[in-house]
Order: C-alpha cells, then sequence, then structure tokens
C-alpha cells in the first residue's frame, strides 16, 4: 500500500476544492448512522464526473489502498464506515436525474441522486419511483443499490432489486461494466440482481436505470389501534391470510408512537398500545371493494379504535410521523441501537413477545416499529451511552435479538445490510461452504480486498472482542464516542 502515490495522483484529478486530509472537514465523513463508532480516513474526494470516479478507483487498485464509496451516510450498519488507512469518495455531487423516459417507464440517474428526487422529476409524467426507505427525503439511489434497501411499501413492490434495470459500475479492480438493459426481460445471469446488495464490496454504481410505476389512481390509509403488539401481529396475518395484499402494513408501538408525537405531531389513537397503519392503493374501483373486507378484517381482530385518513395531507402526516420514528426516539433517549432482522410473518407475535422479555431482563426498554407486512422488524434499543456499561448492555441485547430472530427461522438483515454491525452473525445463517462462495466471488471483482474493507464477511479477531465486530477498530484509530 502505498497512500503518498496516491495522494499525488489524487492531486492530479481533483481541484484543491474537491479534496481533503485535513482532520477538520475529515470529521463529518467519520461515521454513517451508526455513529456509537467512528474512523477517520486519510482522505475525502468529491467526484464530479464519472470519470473522476473511475480514474480514483483505478489509482486505488494500482496503490493498493482501500476506498469507501459513500453517499448520504444514512446506512445504519457502519457500511460506510471509512478504512483508517484509506479513502472515501463522496458522490455527492453525482446527484443528477439524468433522464426521465415515461413510453418505456424507466428513469436513468447518477448514484448521488436523492431517492425522492427520482419521484418528483417523474411525476409530471404520472409516474413514481416505488421504493420507499424510512430516509428517502436525503438517502442516495447508489446507497440503496448498495444495500437492496426497501421501505414501507415493499411489501407490494418489492425492494431495491425489483427496481433496478440495468447499470454503468466500475468494479473494485477499475474495470468498467455495463449490467443489465432498459428492458424488463433480461436473457442469461442476474448481473444486476447479484451486484445490488452487495454493499460495495464490488466496485461503486454509476448510472443506473430504475423502473418506473404509473402512480396509484387512489389511497386508502387507516390506523387501527391495539391494546398489545400480539394484537396488531395477529391482525397482520389474518389481512395476508384473507388474500388481500395493501401497499404497505406497518406496526408502531406505544414508545415509538410517543416518540413520533413528540418529534413531528403524528395523531395515533388515544390509549392504544400499538397501532397499524394499513394503506390499500390501485384503482379506484378495485380500492372501494378492497376497503370494505379490510375494514371488517381490522374490526374482528379486536381494534379499540379506527382512524381513516382524512386527505392527502392527514395521509402525509401519517407517513411522516412512521418515517419519522428512528430520528424521533432522540426524544426519549439520548442514544439508541436500531436493529432490522426479519421472522416469518407467522412468527411475529412470538417473536415481540421474546424481544419484550429479553429487553424486560436487560433492563432496557425496546421501541418496536417495523414493516409488519414482510416481517422486518426493527426494534430500537434505548440507552444512554454516557452511564458506564449502557452501550455494552444494549449491544449485547441487540445481538440477542438477531439471535432471537434467526432462531425463528429469520435473517439477520431485512434492508440495513450486515455492515459492520452484523458481520459476527453472518456464519450462524450460512455455512461455511456459503460463505467461501461469497469471499470468491467478491474475490474475482475486488482481487486487493480495497472496496468498503473490512465489511460483512465475519473476522476471527472480531468474534472474540465484540458481538457486532465494532471493538476492533479501536485499534485502528476508532473514535468511540460513548
Amino acid at each position: 500500500m502505498n497512500f503518498s502515490a496516491l495522494y499525488t495522483t489524487l492531486h492530479d484529478i481533483y481541484t484543491p476544492d474537491r479534496i481533503f486530509s485535513e482532520n477538520g472537514p475529515l470529521t463529518a465523513f467519520e461515521s454513517d448512522g451508526l455513529t456509537a463508532f467512528a474512523v477517520r480516513p486519510k482522505a475525502v474526494v468529491f467526484p464530479e464526473t464519472n470519470e473522476d470516479v473511475i480514474a480514483t478507483v483505478r489509482a486505488c487498485y494500482e496503490h493498493g489502498v482501500p476506498f469507501v464509496a459513500r453517499g448520504s451516510g444514512t446506512s445504519l450498519s457502519g457500511g460506510s464506515l471509512p478504512d483508517a488507512d484509506g479513502i472515501v469518495i463522496a458522490l455527492n455531487r453525482l446527484n443528477k436525474v439524468l433522464e426521465i423516459c415515461p413510453d418505456k417507464r424507466i428513469a436513468i440517474v447518477q448514484s448521488g441522486a436523492i431517492n425522492t428526487h427520482v419521484s418528483n422529476a417523474a411525476s409530471q409524467f404520472g409516474l413514481y419511483y416505488a421504493p420507499d426507505p424510512s430516509s428517502q427525503t436525503v438517502c442516495t439511489i447508489g446507497g440503496n443499490v448498495a444495500f437492496n434497501s426497501g421501505g414501507a411499501h415493499c411489501l407490494k413492490y418489492g425492494m431495491t432489486s425489483n427496481h433496478v434495470l440495468a447499470m454503468t459500475a466500475v468494479l473494485a479492480n477499475g474495470e468498467v461494466v455495463e449490467l443489465g438493459s432498459d428492458s424488463r426481460e433480461s436473457i442469461g445471469p442476474d448481473e444486476v440482481g447479484l451486484f445490488v446488495g452487495c454493499e460495495g464490496l464490488f466496485g461503486i454504481a454509476l448510472d443506473i436505470t430504475l423502473r418506473l410505476l404509473p402512480k396509484p389512481e387512489t389511497f386508502y390509509t387507516v390506523l387501527a389501534g391495539f391494546d398489545s403488539v400480539d394484537k396488531a401481529g395477529e391482525a397482520v396475518a389474518s389481512i395476508v391470510a384473507s388474500g388481500l395484499l395493501p401497499g404497505a402494513m406497518e406496526i408502531m408501538d406505544s414508545l415509538s408512537m410517543e416518540a413520533a408525537t413528540k418529534a413531528v405531531g403524528a395523531e395515533f389513537p388515544e390509549g392504544a398500545e400499538s397501532t397499524l397503519i394499513v394503506e390499500l392503493d390501485g384503482s379506484i374501483d378495485s380500492v372501494e371493494v378492497d376497503k370494505l373486507r379490510l375494514d371488517q378484517l381490522i374490526e374482528d381482530a379486536g381494534a379499540t379504535s379506527i382512524r381513516i385518513a382524512r386527505d392527502d395531507l392527514d395521509r402525509a402526516t401519517i407517513w411522516k410521523g412512521r418515517k419519522s420514528a428512528f430520528s424521533a426516539v432522540g426524544h426519549l433517549s439520548p442514544d439508541f441501537i436500531v436493529q432490522d432482522s426479519v421472522v416469518p410473518r407467522t412468527k411475529l407475535a412470538e417473536a415481540l413477545r421474546r424481544i419484550s422479555q429479553l429487553g424486560i431482563d436487560a433492563g432496557i426498554r425496546v421501541a418496536n416499529v417495523f414493516h409488519a407486512g414482510d416481517g422486518n422488524l426493527h426494534p430500537l434499543v434505548l440507552y444512554d451511552g454516557n452511564v458506564p456499561g449502557e452501550f455494552e448492555k444494549a449491544e449485547q441485547l441487540a445481538g440477542d435479538i438477531v439471535d432471537v430472530c434467526i432462531d425463528l427461522g429469520g435473517s439477520i438483515t431485512g434492508e440495513h445490510g450486515v455492515g459492520m454491525e452484523k458481520r459476527q452473525h453472518l456464519g450462524k445463517m450460512f455455512t461455511e461452504a456459503d460463505i467461501d462462495a461469497m469471499h470468491r466471488i467478491r474475490d474475482e471483482l475486488d482481487p486487493k480486498t480495497i472496496s468498503n474493507r473490512e465489511k460483512m464477511f465475519p473476522s476471527a479477531e472480531a468474534d472474540s472482542l465484540g458481538l457486532y465486530g465494532l471493538h476492533p477498530l479501536e485499534k485502528q484509530g476508532v473514535i468511540s464516542r460513548e
């Protein structure tokens, strides 16, 4: 590894206002949404063209210096945590929606384009981009691609991988590749599907072709209050069993509702221990029929109160309350860990009971908010990092929650990725042969393992020092914010 030689090359690519190595400017890039730990990189560069990115990656490969591509830094798994010996390639200036083609119903965007900006650009044609992660007003399409982001409406419309048709990418070895096509029909291996969700281990997506959908004619959004989270979970099971396919089904417990109300003034059913948000969308005729069935199912499930969104503004406020839940818990606790695991829908009630008991046993509050339709749980483990030992207890509890989900036949991640946070759990889901196959694919595309190094794969050293593989970074200049 020869950083000084790389740095000389970078100054040939970037003007002084687009490359930084001083401590002050580097501070903003030390961590992502997993703020408990941070690493200060050697430098940060700001490419303004694809050619800048390609030249930077090739220079990193030549000199053996690791790099991390970063958009808005909203990853909650340490997925864009820098390497202490490497650089950050900040893609925020590659933020254009390059083309909207209404006839083909596609958008071509740069990797730094903001998620909601795609729908804004497509709106004039009656189209929109379906994946809607909670951070969609700030997160970038490149980051969505890296982690295969979902969102509240992925129950009906699928994850990012269901909406990416093609891309231009630069692999970690400097090779530029064209993957997929703008057609919805493909032949041969699904190379786009392989790249989406690779967590940055293969390289950097540049121009990305997205599938657009027609805007639904109408929406029917219901908030149903229940006297327990279990009953809300059982209501989800009955709705799914009925054959209805809502656009979204979300559950929030009393703690997360309290936080959202304080943060954005969202209205939830009074006195409810949990709220189920269900949204139907589609043609006016189909929604009119389906809402009668939905109302009956919710009533039969024992809802204590039902509120229907009054208008588009009320609907937007409901979703603002739901999507603000992660940040809103800052009103309840100075620090928190966001979990992201999955259980089968039939095991939702059991998972919630076990998570609640784990929190009681640990003496730690856990706020629950989750994509109920596909069993993607987001328990928020609340703690105070200023109290000695609190972070370690919270980390232990978060790890125990992951183990519960695995035990119930689920997954260690639904949409936040493995990153740094859960890499030590990978071997609990996959066999050694599975992980070896993953390594071989990665090594073929990144022989020097310089692209997002030390992410996703288990580490023997980390396994002996911490559940999430974060503690060893203290030896690499990590700044712990606890």
